[in-house]
């Protein structure tokens, strides 16, 4: 009796300390392959962020402005974006994979809600990061493929990211 008295409370307090170290965010995970070198793939990245800083890009709606870059290296890009119609804030990163084969490039692009009571994003996420791969022509670099699923990405599939 004991030892599931013991079980019982060590899962409870697992699970209360899991909620409080790690609340829950909405966040979104594609995978992307393009059929050039990762260094590229980055530049365009990059520079894709860079331009969409400021908010002059969203004057006609939209929420592809308010980038900002917090770091990058060979093959790792964090940034942040701050949508300009609520003020969320969603981070933004992107692990590069060369392939060791040929000149591929794997791409995992992460984006998290900071609002940890925001679950419900209405696929903002998943815009916040397919507005990049779109606006820097990413999209329509040879090979490309994108791999994202609703239990990886919430509502990747209702997302209408020409207003997110």
């Amino acid at each position: 009796m004991h030892i599931i008295s013991w079980l019982v409370a060590s899962t409870a307090l697992l699970g209360i300390t899991m909620v409080v170290t790690d609340p829950m965010h909405a966040e979104c995970k594609v995978i992307w392959l393009f059929g050039t070198p990762c260094r590229e793939v980055s530049v365009s990245l990059v520079s894709q962020i860079k331009a969409w800083k400021s908010k002059d890009n969203c004057e006609t709606g939209g929420e592809r402005c308010l980038y900002e870059l917090q770091y990058t290296s060979t093959f790792f890009v964090k940034a942040l974006h701050t949508s300009r119609l609520t003020q969320m804030v969603e981070e933004l990163s992107f692990t590069l994979y060369p392939s060791e084969t040929s000149s591929a490039c794997r791409v995992v692009g992460v984006s998290i809600s900071e609002n940890w009571s925001m679950l419900d994003d209405n696929g903002t996420n998943y815009c916040t990061l397919f507005n990049l791969m779109d606006g820097s022509g990413l999209t329509q670099v040879e090979g490309y493929k994108e791999y994202t699923n609703e239990w990886i990405c919430l509502e990747h599939s209702t997302a209408n990211c020409t207003i997110y």
